[in-house]
């Protein structure tokens, strides 16, 4: 697109290279860069990149970025000062300069080329400016275009209670540094870096409790002018961090105490107008900085204005390439975010470990990073985390990998952390299981996990999801059970758990491949064992059915088309709860070293527990002891059935994803209220409860749920979803994370996953099959051809 005419209706970073990009392209070009501040000005101190950041911007313009590298600070190592210690680590590799000095490069270059830039410059009315062939809406946080057109681009802003106010200081920090302090009401942080050879950003950050502790909320109502500083908040600041700034005043900048919004956007661009930058989507200051978010939508937008033949099909394609990486980085800028807001559910870590989960926080830095990046760092932490173990469970060889720790609960010794989650097989013929099962849970117990966990089997025949569901509601299931028990203890390393469950308002649906969660159809069942299904006159009788009654805490159906349940009556509980009690003692005549509850995924027990299905006005339905009253009935009841030296697991899920359902919170307090009934563990999971949740998916989502259910109720918690890697183990363990970590997909892929990862590690304590062991050393390697194309002539 040639001589094209353009509005860039902002002059922050962003604005301005998009203008660079786009003149260097097409000389032609008509660019015109409005800004309201002159070029001398700007809001707030230094921006920090990684050297990788930096490296993906050189080919966009090698005359600006070599100029920015050249006043650039750089430094490797990293600080953290918290609980009286100061802890190093090294080959991170960052580099700093003045945001004022970024702007005044980039602008001289934008002129150099040809771009008009109006200084001091109100946009007004962003319509005035449609008559060009695109207009950028660079113009920040509070984006004047974004809000013109709110319709069309649906902004989403949530916005934390947690305070941080922008600083800066002459103290000297020749590397990043965080700074934690504990105050009577809480703890207070600080994010510095050396920006230029006297200055240093000095963001001060805390959750709102701690803020308003602090008495720093006085001046909360008080309306401040542009430019003008809370004096309240710099003087306490200094007074906080005074043993670190050895007198130096903090120096504000139009400094204000302000709340950090989560901004995003539905859609990018509508017609010829397009947002980049904090108007389309804000990443944390604690992940990177949102002048690296702007610069990289630059790249992508001039790119795809050079490339494409019209507005539309360019603006479409800048969003469709750019939003998947936009849209990760700010995921884990959330979660980094979080980890800063709930600092203080860390703080009982020892030093090493505290700053290993701070290191970590953000999920895309792990154990085997921080080792590449710098091996001393990580065999500190180790140490650390080897030494805080107990007597009992601590390896001889302090250099043990962290998923060969041994594990103790309830009487009970894994020989490893890593678990085979329950993974529904949908085989099994009237809950009966079969070789199928012997294989599968055998197989993986071969391959060296130290928990194998069942499938969800029935307490009782309506219990079942689906009809090829395993179950334990009659001796010769538990009969077949013990086999695969025998199996697994006999020929094994690795213990074996049993997921009793029952499926509610979920029941009565095809199996997996055939429908997930469809209702069965309605067909007269064959005579045969077991065919006098509930509703029946007898094996084969007219009335029998495929399909058999539910049950749930209210008559809410699953999905459309669901079969609706019946409202649990309270003999129906008394039915349920003798179920489970009878299932709970043929898993004890069975040998299994434990039983795990499933109260998770919209089951019968989750059904009960989440305000979304449970609408009843009884004492099981309400408020939160209410909604617990039945479940914990129910762990109870199998606690004093099950003997008192094995252990007694329960998943529930930790968030429903849905407004109004239960969240982390809720989840403590159902955590604590089933701990205290008998569970051991908490597995957690989340969602699965209505089809109307709305997960907010990523690499291990789940894990926080988890850490914060052990960390603050101090609950043992096993994690899982979206746990894949032999590093993703390492890396919750040694964090504080979890005590356990379930993997599903990987071990159906890979049986012997863990014993992979012994191999992986160079780890050689792990036991192996006496019948694989000439098999150590033939590990799968990249396979070469044995022959070339023309060996086929």
């Amino acid at each position: 697109m040639k001589g094209m005419r353009v509005e860039c209706l902002g002059g922050g970073p962003g604005g301005l290279f998009t203008a660079i990009l786009l003149k260097l392209a097409d000389p032609t070009c008509q660019v015109r860069v409005t800004e309201r501040s002159g070029p001398d000005f700007t809001w707030g101190f230094g921006v920090v990149f990684s050297d990788e950041t930096l490296a993906n911007f050189a080919d966009g313009d090698p005359v600006s970025i070599a100029a920015i590298e050249a006043e650039m600070r750089y430094w490797t190592q990293m600080d953290t000062v918290a609980k009286g210690q100061t802890i190093t680590s090294d080959g991170h590799g960052f580099a700093a300069l003045s945001r004022l000095r970024l702007l005044q490069i980039l602008g001289k270059r934008a002129l150099e080329l040809g771009v008009e830039i109006r200084y001091l410059t109100e946009i007004g009315d962003p319509n005035a400016y449609r008559d060009a062939d695109l207009v950028i809406g660079c113009d920040g946080l509070s984006s004047l275009v974004r809000d013109t057109w709110a319709d069309e681009f649906q902004l989403t802003m949530p916005v934390s209670d947690t305070r941080f106010v922008w600083l800066g200081t002459k103290q000297k920090f020749d590397r990043f540094t965080f700074l934690f302090e504990e105050t009577p009401h809480g703890i207070v942080q600080a994010h510095v870096y050396p920006y230029d050879d006297e200055l240093c950003t000095f963001i001060v950050e805390m959750d709102g409790d701690t803020w308003r502790g602090l008495g720093l909320d006085a001046t909360a109502d008080q309306k401040f002018a542009p430019g003008e500083t809370d004096d309240l908040a710099v003087s306490t600041c200094e007074a906080l961090f005074a043993d670190h700034l050895d007198g130096y005043p903090l120096i504000p900048n139009g400094s204000v105490w302000r709340a950090f919004p989560g901004v995003s956007n539905k859609n990018w661009s509508f017609d010829n107008v397009v947002l980049i930058g904090d108007a389309v989507h804000t990443a944390h200051y604690s992940i990177g900085s949102g002048t690296k978010l702007a610069l990289e939508d630059a790249v992508a937008l001039a790119s795809a204005v050079e490339h494409e033949d019209d507005i539309a099909s360019a603006l479409a394609r800048y969003e469709a390439e750019r939003r998947p990486g936009a849209d990760s980085l700010q995921r884990s800028a959330v979660t980094s975010q979080r980890w800063f807001e709930d600092v203080g559910l860390r703080w009982g870590l020892s030093a090493h470990q505290f700053n290993f989960s701070m290191m970590t926080r953000s999920l895309r830095v792990t154990y085997d990073n921080l080792a590449m990046r710098d091996q001393g760092f990580i065999d500190a932490v180790l140490a650390d985390w080897w030494e805080h173990q107990p007597e009992s469970t601590r390896p001889a060889d302090a250099k043990t990998p962290p998923m060969f720790h041994p594990y103790e609960i309830g009487g009970l010794r894994l020989p490893n952390r890593v678990v085979v989650s329950a993974m529904s097989q949908y085989c099994a013929t009237e809950g009966m299981p079969d070789r199928w099962h012997e294989v599968h849970l055998g197989s993986r117990a071969v391959g060296g996990a130290g928990l194998v966990m069942t499938e969800m089997a029935a307490i009782s025949r309506d219990a079942r999801i689906t009809p090829g569901c395993a179950g334990i509601w009659n001796d010769e299931q538990a009969a077949a059970w013990k086999g695969i028990v025998d199996f697994v203890h006999g020929e094994t390393q690795s213990k074996i758990g049993l997921q009793l469950g029952h499926a509610g308002r979920k029941g009565s649906t095809k199996v997996a491949w055939e429908g997930m969660d469809e209702p069965l159809d309605d067909e007269p069942l064959v005579d045969g064992p077991g065919s006098d299904g509930p509703g029946s006159d007898g094996p084969g009788s007219d009335g029998a059915t495929k399909n058999w009654p539910l049950i749930s805490a209210s008559p809410i159906p699953y999905a459309e088309g669901s079969q609706t349940p019946q409202e649990m009556t309270v003999e129906q509980m008394d039915q349920v709860v003798g179920d489970y009690v009878a299932a709970t003692e043929r898993a004890v005549v069975a040998g299994f070293d434990l039983v795990e509850v499933h109260a998770a995924h919209g089951y019968l027990l989750a059904c009960f527990l989440s305000p979304i299905t449970n609408k009843r006005t009884d004492d099981f339905g309400g408020s939160m002891e209410n909604r617990l009253r039945f479940p914990i009935r129910v762990i109870e009841a199998v606690r004093k059935a099950w003997p008192s030296n094995r252990p007694v697991f329960v998943r529930i899920s930790a968030s429903d994803w849905i407004e109004g359902g239960n969240d982390e919170k809720d989840a403590l307090e159902i955590a604590r209220g089933l701990h205290k009934a008998g569970a051991d563990l908490i597995d957690v999971s989340t969602g699965q409860t209505d089809p109307a949740s709305d997960p907010e998916y990523g690499r291990l989502y789940q894990v926080p749920f988890a850490e914060r259910i052990r960390l603050e109720a101090g609950i043992p918690t096993m994690t899982v979803g979206g746990v894949a890697s032999v590093d993703d183990v390492n890396t919750i363990l040694v964090a504080g994370r979890a005590d356990l970590c379930a993997l599903a997909r990987p071990h159906l892929i890979d049986p012997y996953w863990t014993m992979n990862a012994a191999l992986d590690q160079g780890y050689e304590g792990l036991e192996w099959p006496r019948q694989y062991l000439t098999g150590k050393s033939a590990r799968r390697r990249e396979q070469e051809p044995t022959f070339t194309k023309s060996d086929l002539h």
